[in-house]
């Protein structure tokens, strides 16, 4: 795979994201990366598994589908916003992505799969590490040396639940993805009732039950969440408990491997009891987030004080 072509679909996926509320054609996608509107089409297919439009449109409905679940506004006006001549027309395409019609959805807001698409750059991160390296011979150092300065908090978790979906043997995110799929975000990502954001899973032995996999996502719910669960996903109860942060700085998107790597250099050797503390591993399972560059990797670790 030349990087010329990844760089290019990266670009045009840049496009798309900045340009998702105004009409987009195939010359406008083309012109972002510097291809012809043909060879533009056809690499994007290839890379992403979507035609630029299937993309475009499975973003647009998912945006929109938030939209209905967050905010007081009629159907027909996100519609509109997100550049659907007619109100017949989103709702076949709505209907066609969650298997519900936007109007109940809106009055409903069931767990529904968005569409959340990862940046095709860091999907292929080590690759065009590996050039530049070759281009270039030798790195900076800034670009090699791992970032060291990590903020570390304690924090209230209150009484609360988990949905989440389990694997089967998955210790990590990557093999999470190959055993489950990498579209479950998406699913976690709509539940409205969401305390935070979702979360990658290491679960204790106690919540993980035999044959289901170590690693999981999930997110967050109120102690008293009646809701809806998503097909084959589960639902444990968490009790309150203490979890200590641990926030590492701002990276490149494109580097979040070695961004996660150097938070975890760090919690290896961090010593709680110096604070008062001790790990608490089978109160809660310890979660990371989404690593998004401009807020540095996040990951949290169970801890309860120690009584002297």
């Amino acid at each position: 795979m030349k990087k010329e072509i990844i760089i290019a679909v990266g670009k045009m996926q840049d496009y798309i994201k900045a340009h998702l509320t105004e009409p987009i054609t195939l010359y406008d996608l083309a012109r972002s990366c510097g291809l012809s509107p043909w060879y533009a089409s056809r690499i994007f297919k290839e890379l992403l598994g979507k035609t630029p439009f299937e993309y475009i449109r499975a973003c647009r409905v998912s945006q929109a589908a938030l939209k209905l679940r967050d905010e007081k506004v009629k159907v027909i006006d996100v519609a509109l916003d997100f550049v659907f001549d007619t109100h017949e027309g989103f709702t076949r395409a709505f209907t066609r992505q969650f298997g519900i019609n936007p109007a109940r959805y809106k009055k409903t807001t069931p767990p529904v799969k968005l569409f959340l698409p990862h940046q095709i750059i860091d999907s292929y991160t080590n690759f065009l590490k590996e050039e530049k390296f070759m281009n270039n011979k030798e790195l900076s150092k800034s670009e090699t040396d791992p970032v060291k300065t990590v903020f570390v908090q304690v924090i209230e978790r209150p009484a609360r639940k988990m949905i989440l979906k389990r694997g089967i043997k998955a210790t990590d995110y990557f093999e999470y993805c190959e055993e489950v799929g990498c579209d479950i975000w998406g699913i976690l990502v709509s539940i409205k009732e969401a305390l935070y954001e979702p979360a990658g899973l290491w679960l204790p032995s106690g919540m993980a039950p035999l044959g289901t996999s170590v690693y999981a996502q999930g997110v967050e719910v109120p102690a008293d969440y009646s809701g809806l669960i998503p097909e084959g996903f589960d639902m444990i109860y968490l009790k309150p408990c203490k979890m200590m942060i641990f926030q590492g700085s701002p990276f490149r998107d494109e580097d979040f491997k070695e961004a996660i790597q150097s938070l975890w250099d760090v919690m290896k050797t961090y010593n709680p009891p110096i604070y008062g503390f001790e790990w608490a591993d089978q109160v809660a399972p310890r979660f990371q987030m989404e690593p998004i560059g401009y807020r540095g990797y996040i990951e949290g670790r169970p801890v309860r004080e120690i009584v002297k």
